[in-house]
């Protein structure tokens, strides 16, 4: 995070402003409230439209849809990192008496249960929740559509699942959960179950006709972790910054870009975009986004982040349909992102280093290929392919190893090897040789070095 922060160029702000007007005109909203992140800090938050006859600003709230299951996917994520639940525990272990028991917690989180993807009965969007007063009615009878793990399906009633769990665990309500968990600490003093004056009132846009149609705000009762929560820009923002990263009162920044990584396949027709643990993933200009997108009757909402870039954007409309609000959002983004590149922080030595880690640093080598490890001032290690290849950020562990925490080498175990003098010969990272020199022949190099060694052409 800079340690000041900087206004956007006016030519930004005005570019910025251009984008969220043209927005709310090509998608008749009635109103549109936008906010940019940049560095942990809102620096642009705008609307265009009126509600009640005013701009909309960063205090007005407006329905966020399925942008709720973030949230709910930081509780369960909490109670991951507690050590009350692993993500592999199926459901009935934890929540028992449901139809969904042998779904896994985090199947449940990444869509990939394979279960319905809406509540049987009268659209639960539109209809009290009184309607569907236990969780047999939010399942129905078979709420298996597909096999569980094959593909990502995405099912609000597994989210309603989830909302169970974390209220089943925790012995209080999943919404007071999340006020005392997550909103209080991240001061989203704005963001509730249902609104608080002041609020947009949500519309239906008629397709052929600039007139408007007012869309029921209904309490969806079990459903409400699917996609009931009120916020606002301002809040929402915190949260964008959030999920940039980290909040050790909430969840720790290792968890937080976890949930950025995918955990569902894609489907064929569409590589770039993905789904996290409650995050959505899209690849955008070779930008890699996460946030989520909502909707509910008479509201769309979108959040997006770019750690990457430290940036982040939120958008809120109240129609039900015509504004892509993701698609606002990751165009904001992008504007920032491309008019105004991040500043790098000054490079600073490490504050202090212990020696034994000196010995790892510099060049190592998988067979001919390049490789670069350098301890971190936060403890970890970052193995970094030099030619490409499969590289790793490494965190210490308990047993004086390490262990990897993404891409290819996330779970598998480093060990530093040393001859007899002490001295390190090799490292073993999950059966993977690394040597000070290509092909070491001192090394154990699986399947030994030629005799001949290496040789002109």
């Amino acid at each position: 995070m800079s340690p000041i922060p900087t206004p956007l160029l006016p030519e930004t702000r005005r570019a910025l402003v251009h984008r969220l007007a043209t927005g709310q005109v090509a998608g008749r909203a009635p109103s549109v409230v936008a906010a940019v992140v940049r560095d942990g800090r809102p620096v642009w938050v705008d609307g265009w439209g009126t509600v009640d006859g005013r701009v909309p600003d960063g205090n007005l709230q407006y329905r966020i849809g399925s942008i709720t299951k973030t949230f709910l996917a930081v509780l369960v994520l909490r109670l991951r990192d507690e050590g009350r639940l692993a993500l592999t525990d199926p459901l009935a272990e934890h929540l028992p008496g449901t139809a969904a028991g042998k779904a896994t917690v985090g199947a449940l989180l990444a869509h990939t249960a394979g279960l319905i993807a809406e509540a049987p009965g009268p659209w639960w969007e539109r209809t009290p929740g009184a309607l569907r007063p236990d969780l047999a009615d939010v399942l129905g009878g078979e709420p298996q559509v597909h096999p569980p793990g094959q593909r990502h399906h995405y099912s609000n009633p597994g989210y309603a699942l989830l909302g169970a769990l974390v209220q089943r665990v925790r012995g209080q309500a999943w919404g007071e959960v999340l006020r005392h968990e997550v909103l209080e600490p991240l001061g989203m003093t704005r963001t509730t179950l249902l609104p608080i004056a002041p609020h947009a009132t949500g519309w239906a846009v008629h397709p052929w006709a600039d007139v408007l149609l007012a869309e029921p705000a209904v309490d969806t009762g079990l459903m409400a972790p699917a996609g009931q929560l009120w916020s606002t820009v301002t809040d929402l923002a915190r949260f964008s910054a959030f999920l940039i990263d980290g909040d050790d009162r909430v969840l720790h920044p290792d968890t937080v870009a976890q949930m950025r990584n995918p955990a569902s396949p894609p489907e064929a027709t569409d590589s770039d975009s993905g789904y996290g643990l409650g995050m959505q993933l899209l690849r955008r200009d070779g930008r890699l986004l996460s946030g989520h997108t909502g909707s509910m009757p008479g509201f769309v909402a979108a959040v997006w982040v770019s750690p990457d870039d430290a940036l982040g954007a939120v958008v809120m409309g109240n129609l039900t349909a015509g504004l892509p609000a993701g698609t606002l959002a990751a165009d904001l983004l992008q504007t920032v992102a491309e008019r105004e590149p991040r500043i790098p922080a000054p490079w600073r030595p490490l504050p202090s280093v212990d020696p034994q880690l000196l010995d790892l640093a510099g060049p190592w080598y998988w067979g001919p290929a390049p490789y670069v490890l350098r301890p971190q001032a936060d403890g970890f290690l970052e193995l970094t392919p030099l030619s490409g290849g499969r590289g790793t950020r490494l965190r210490p562990t308990d047993d004086g190893g390490w262990e990897g925490i993404n891409g290819y080498f996330a779970g598998e175990q480093l060990r530093v090897q040393r001859d007899a003098a002490g001295v390190v010969s090799h490292l073993d990272l999950g059966t993977f040789i690394f040597t000070r020199q290509p092909y070491d022949p001192a090394a154990p190099v699986p399947g030994g070095i030629d005799p001949a060694g290496w040789q002109a052409g």
